[in-house]
């Protein structure tokens, strides 16, 4: 994207000096940062000046310039803790009993256990753990292990038994109809008359193909004890899984919970700093249902977001733009077949944490296409998000992401490529690879790797696609035109460009305040 030669700009939130952007921004190299505002996008129109895109906060009427004109020098606070408002109240308790486990025992050897002995679930052990790590506190190392399951069909048959035994009990001594069997079994009469046909447990009478009859006394419901043993945890053969998996009554579950011990910080009682999520505070329906994301997707689970308890949800909605996405999502339009589903307004009323910048890009989106006629336009920001993920060397639960689109007519997957390329050569990243992908709100979807020489690894550093007529029409856009976009993080860029291995060594409370002392101003756009 062409910087504006109106006005010069430095990425940090107006206002707000504390930001850990800002921390960022005056800790690395100027160079970097500058180059982030420099890129060219290879497109038709008319960049747009970047003062245009701003944050979404709780309300319309208090949202805050994404970018201001300067740095202000000031010593910022501690960042303060993420979960405080998405927590539940229990967690302070949850957090003291860990805490003071720890400084009696030393270590907790599984998290599962641990959560049992207080009476809570995982999930809420979890979210203290995670809160607990990012503050260096406990350390956790992960322990996964991948188990198989059964589905709902097969519980229900570990429960009542096996489709082909359900039909042989059914089957009284002089027999009966195929018709009576299908209403006393249901959904479970084709699986169990074959299996049981191909067991040779039922006949037919002779010379009437109508009529059931039993072969055998009594069966022996292999199925069923399979099932069960595999609910309880218990070792089956690979061939009795071959033969599940081929009937689709089971499937693998990655499980993950945590071993922990002292951190190199740690406290009893950790201070409790007061946290303002404003400029934060996102509504799930601009987050995840106008990007054509369905309800019942995974990443709107409490395991992947942070959601509000106050305020909870919000009534403030573009009601006719609402009716449209709902009509998207329950039984589609413009050639698509949407989803399905009951869509419900509850849940797109919810308040949360956003999970990635595209939720400012929506809304921005939404007004240009009320803006007429169209013109097309690009967007660039840069801002914080929040994913409920375990913290490791390579990922954090609050980070900020790079997101970048352009809107016009015509545009190709080769052009998003090429806006890639040029884009990371920028940054000094010329080593890219792209990986199709999945993603609810883009297709064609392309995941973006760099090599990371300190890692020795290919690294993903963001991900791009082309939004969906899903997703564009409903807003009013005109037919033909096409939006790239792309996201990356901030921090993983900047790891990758100065040899950095630990993202926590990056960002957060522990960053060395000598390199931040020993770095240039960044003061981007001035001459």
């Amino acid at each position: 994207m062409t910087s504006s030669a109106s006005s010069s700009h430095a990425v940090t939130r107006a206002g707000t000096p504390s930001s850990p952007l800002y921390r960022a921004c005056i800790a690395l190299p100027h160079p970097l940062l500058s180059e982030l505002l420099r890129v060219e996008l290879s497109a038709a129109a008319a960049p747009t000046p970047m003062s245009q895109l701003t944050a979404c906060s709780a309300e319309p009427k208090t949202q805050t310039p994404l970018l201001c004109h300067r740095i202000v020098s000031a010593s910022p606070p501690p960042p303060p803790p993420l979960c405080a408002m998405a927590e539940k109240s229990s967690a302070a308790d949850v957090e003291a009993s860990l805490l003071t486990h720890l400084n009696s025992a030393g270590e907790v050897p599984d998290s599962r256990s641990y959560a049992s002995s207080l009476g809570v679930s995982h999930a809420e052990l979890e979210s203290v753990i995670k809160s607990l790590s990012a503050f260096r506190i406990v350390d956790s190392t992960d322990i996964t292990k991948e188990t198989w399951v059964l589905t709902e069909e097969a519980k229900g048959y570990a429960a009542k038994g096996s489709p082909e035994a359900q039909l042989v009990a059914a089957i009284p001594p002089e027999g009966a109809t195929k018709d009576v069997l299908k209403e006393k079994l249901g959904d479970a009469y084709s699986v169990g008359f074959q299996a049981a046909a191909k067991s040779k447990w039922i006949g037919f009478e002779k010379g009437n193909k109508e009529l059931v009859l039993r072969k055998v006394e009594n069966v022996k419901d292999e199925l069923q004890e399979q099932l069960k043993r595999l609910q309880n945890g218990e070792a089956v053969p690979d061939k009795v899984i071959d033969d599940l998996k081929k009937r689709k009554l089971i499937t693998k579950e990655k499980s993950i919970w945590y071993s922990l011990k002292k951190g190199p910080e740690f406290v009893l009682k950790r201070k409790t700093l007061a946290t303002d999520v404003t400029t934060e505070h996102l509504r799930s329906f601009w987050n995840f249902d106008a990007l054509f994301q369905p309800q019942q997707h995974p990443a709107r689970d409490s395991h992947d977001t942070f959601f509000l308890t106050a305020p909870a949800t919000t009534k403030d909605l573009p009601e006719e733009y609402l009716e449209k996405v709902k009509q998207i999502h329950q039984s589609g339009g413009h050639g698509s077949k949407g989803y399905g589903y009951d869509w419900k307004r509850d849940e797109a009323e919810k308040n949360l944490l956003r999970t990635h910048t595209t939720a400012v890009s929506t809304r921005m989106l939404y007004k240009l296409a009320n803006e007429k006629p169209f013109a097309p336009k690009k967007y660039y920001s840069i801002d914080r998000v929040f994913r409920n993920e375990a913290v490791d060397r390579t990922h954090l639960a609050e980070f900020h992401q790079i997101e970048g689109l352009i809107c016009d007519y015509g545009l190709t997957l080769g052009d998003l490529i090429g806006v890639l390329e040029d884009f990371f050569a920028s940054l000094g990243m010329s080593k890219l690879r792209f990986k199709p992908a999945y993603n609810p709100y883009t297709e064609p979807s392309m995941e973006i790797f760099s090599y990371h020489e300190g890692l020795k690894k290919w690294v993903e550093v963001g991900n791009s696609g082309m939004f969906r007529p899903e997703m564009l029409l409903p807003m009013g856009l005109p037919e033909g035109v096409n939006v790239i976009a792309w996201g990356l993080s901030l921090e993983r860029p900047t790891m990758i460009l100065y040899g950095i291995d630990n993202i926590r060594d990056l960002f957060g409370p522990k960053v060395d305040f000598n390199l931040i002392k020993n770095s240039p101003l960044c003061r981007l756009g001035l001459h």
